[in-house]
């Protein structure tokens, strides 16, 4: 238990806050060994403990919102450590330099699973850890953020493998892990490297200058209708700032216009006209209702005050914006906030008309945590965005570390898809991320305080001609690989499992 403890702290220590990264590169060595000559109910248990304990210092935050939510939840992520840990487990009684490759495979499509299964939850991907980490994250144009996964775990059991080697002496395969190890961390520094050193390819020829807002409204006033002026007010000044640098874009948080589109007519005329005053579209979170349903939407509003284009939510959170079932769950509205959104059937291409004489420039948005899933940034770029934007508001997990582990998944996009991304959230983290990852600027106060402050920053960017990365093109090739790995590894230690 204590190998267990050991291990969920030293993954813990690899996100934010404590962006101790290289942490993860050994994270899983000492439940590792604790692996060692277990049964299966104990491998099962022992990793189960490990995933109880990681996922509660990984998403404590959740409590602010739901406490038996949270306790569901954590119990439900660690059953994939308690799988994983059931499947390796034969591997340390028959382990062999291929271990390398089949124990990070079994990883990378348990999280592919975890990232779909119920609709998915990819929050804190093994990868996610090393957002910081440059040279390692740029494979993911190729493998996507499964890629950078499968490298970490590879030298989590590479260093198990060397150390039994050393102690029982077996010289040959002590040369087959290391070779193998070389080779992976070699051929990824140098693609790494070799990227980092290139401007992204296929660019269109003009830049824009595109500024992002953050209000920072506390989540017990943005409903409330007395707050109503309050709010406009702090946007108004904060748009009235940026516009001083004329940018071709301002961006607003999701759902910052405190009413509803359809219903609050008033609240939308105070926008539309500070978009006509500031001579800049504004790209405004709104929730919209249409025939007695509501969206989750991003409007588009253009200076002479009409909205241009709009975008509704596609991927909703389950019981958070809908109860999937809801006649079997509707008990779920006792313990979560669960609000009643429509979900969006329409990939929104949004154009920006700002500069007379030139072709639009084309963007998409993600809408809170779809910036989680990759399926739906590939998808948007495909479809012709030159660049990405997120628009989320975490206010409801207080001042703690969910605001940037959910930034994270933002740099993953922006290397997946080699465009550059804005974030504009509520209350943080808001800033600018390029096409290779690179946390360009933030918006942030004179102590460099990045979260719970208000603000805006205006960056110069680039938009992306066409998709171009293999990973845009295709998609999730890799954890087809891993799987087709895994399942050649596990039929020999089948074979040698005794009747």
């Amino acid at each position: 238990m204590f190998l267990s403890l050991l291990s969920a702290a030293l993954l813990i220590f690899s996100f934010p806050g404590f962006n101790l990264e290289f942490l993860a590169w050994f994270g899983f060595v000492p439940v590792f060994f604790a692996l060692n000559n277990k049964s299966l109910k104990q491998a099962f248990f022992l990793f189960f403990a490990t995933g109880i304990i990681f996922w509660s210092g990984i998403i404590y935050w959740l409590a602010h919102v739901t406490l038996a939510g949270t306790i569901v939840l954590i119990l439900y992520l660690a059953l994939y450590f308690a799988l994983f840990g059931l499947i390796i487990r034969p591997c340390t009684k028959h382990s062999t330099p291929y271990s390398l490759i089949f124990i990070p495979s079994v990883w990378v499509l348990l999280e592919y699973s975890r990232s779909h299964i119920f609709t998915g939850f990819p929050w804190a991907l093994l990868g996610y850890s090393q957002y910081l980490n440059l040279p390692f994250i740029q494979i993911a144009d190729i493998t996507g953020a499964w890629g950078v996964s499968f490298l970490v775990m590879l030298v989590n059991v590479a260093i198990v493998e060397i150390s039994w080697s050393l102690a029982k002496r077996l010289r040959p395969r002590l040369k087959a892990v290391v070779i193998l190890l070389v080779l992976f961390l070699f051929l990824t520094l140098s693609y790494g490297y070799f990227r980092l050193s290139v401007h992204p390819p296929k660019q269109t020829q003009h830049s824009m200058r595109v500024s992002v807002i953050q209000g920072n409204i506390s989540q017990e006033l943005k409903w409330e209708p007395a707050a109503r002026a309050y709010i406009l007010d702090r946007y108004t000044q904060l748009t009235g700032q940026a516009a001083v640098d004329k940018p071709d874009l301002i961006i607003w948080p999701e759902a910052s216009a405190p009413g509803l589109l359809g219903e609050d007519g008033a609240v939308f005329q105070e926008i539309f006209g500070l978009s006509k005053k500031a001579k800049t579209p504004l790209l405004v979170g709104a929730v919209s209702t249409d025939n007695d349903k509501y969206y989750n939407s991003v409007l588009l509003v253009e200076p002479p005050g009409a909205i241009v284009g709009r975008y509704d939510k596609i991927h909703l959170v389950p019981f958070g914006e809908y109860i999937p079932l809801k006649n079997v769950f509707s008990f779920l509205e006792t313990i979560a906030p669960i609000g009643d959104i429509e979900r969006g059937t329409k990939f929104t291409i949004f154009e920006n008309h700002s500069r007379p004489g030139r072709a639009p420039e084309r963007f998409a948005v993600l809408i809170c945590f779809e910036d989680l899933f990759p399926e739906l940034s590939r998808e948007f770029v495909r479809r012709g965005a030159g660049f990405l934007v997120n628009i989320t508001n975490d206010a409801w997990y207080k001042k703690t570390n969910a605001a940037h582990q959910h930034f994270q998944a933002c740099v993953f996009r922006a290397v997946e898809n080699r465009v550059f991304l804005a974030r504009s959230a509520n209350t943080g983290v808001s800033g600018f991320i390029n096409p290779c990852g690179k946390i360009v600027s933030l918006v942030s106060d004179d102590s460099g305080e990045n979260i719970f402050i208000s603000g805006y920053n205006t960056q110069e960017i680039i938009p992306a001609a066409v998709a171009s990365t293999f990973y845009t093109r295709y998609g999730d090739i890799f954890p087809l690989s891993c799987f087709l790995f895994a399942l050649y590894g596990i039929i020999p230690l089948l074979k040698k499992r005794k009747p």
